[in-house]
């Protein structure tokens, strides 16, 4: 099993992370991995079920080196995980699309995007003070500041939630940035070329309608609002 390399800043290089096709655009440097990661809240998470791979979106949140994933008690791939001594082998993605890349040629055609892969075995989150930390973390993951201006979950609902906990020790960047990689011979034709900036913004906050009166509107939720714009 491989083992994140602190002393230099960055994740070892494995058959599984280093990738066949456009190898300059990777990346094993810790930082890098961390913003990635940090930038989002939406994950995907891959499995095999019955010898099919199943690919799942789901909210996540990154502790340190490990990533915490929602889910249910009920799904498959938490009571796979809860089930085997071992846990369960997965694949979970993020992926950022910053532009696309608009060329001459068809061919050409690109995304701009920064992409992270991890791979490792996920283990169900019993202990209770590690799991509502977790929960936490993927609130806040989401909306900064929101776990503490929400009521906690009871204990029903805790017990119909799962958590996932895969460590960051087998994971890879990659990114793509700049604009077209045209022909030279096609640089001449009327074509307009470049890049279209793509960016996820959130929008106004709309009330509850049963919002109680005199609820204001919480300050990290304004912050929000001009980060993303």
């Amino acid at each position: 099993m491989p083992t994140a390399d602190h002393a230099t800043g960055s994740y070892p290089r494995t058959a599984r992370t280093t990738p066949t096709r456009a190898a300059q655009r990777a990346s094993w440097d810790r930082e890098r991995v961390h913003g990635i990661l940090d930038d989002g809240y939406l994950c995907h998470l891959g499995f095999v079920r019955d010898g099919a791979a199943v690919v799942l979106p789901t909210l996540y949140a990154r502790v340190g080196e490990r990533l915490y994933v929602h889910g249910s008690t009920g799904s498959y791939p938490l009571r796979t995980a809860s089930g085997a001594p071992q846990g369960l082998p997965v694949c979970v993605t993020v992926t950022h699309v910053d532009g696309l890349v608009l060329a001459r040629s068809a061919f050409h055609h690109s995304v701009n995007y920064r992409s992270v892969v991890v791979h490792g075995t996920a283990r169900q989150v019993t202990d209770p003070a590690e799991k509502a930390a977790a929960l936490d973390a993927i609130v806040d993951q989401a909306i900064p500041g929101r776990s503490a201006d929400c009521r906690p979950a009871n204990g029903k609902e805790a017990a119909a939630t799962a958590v996932l906990a895969i460590e960051l020790t087998e994971v890879s960047a990659k990114f793509r940035t700049g604009g077209p990689n045209d022909e030279p011979e096609d640089r001449e034709l009327p074509h307009w070329s470049g890049v279209l900036p793509v960016s996820v913004s959130t929008g106004a906050p709309v009330a509850a309608p049963d919002l109680a009166a005199g609820v204001a509107l919480p300050s990290y939720l304004t912050a929000q609002r001009s980060t993303n714009a």
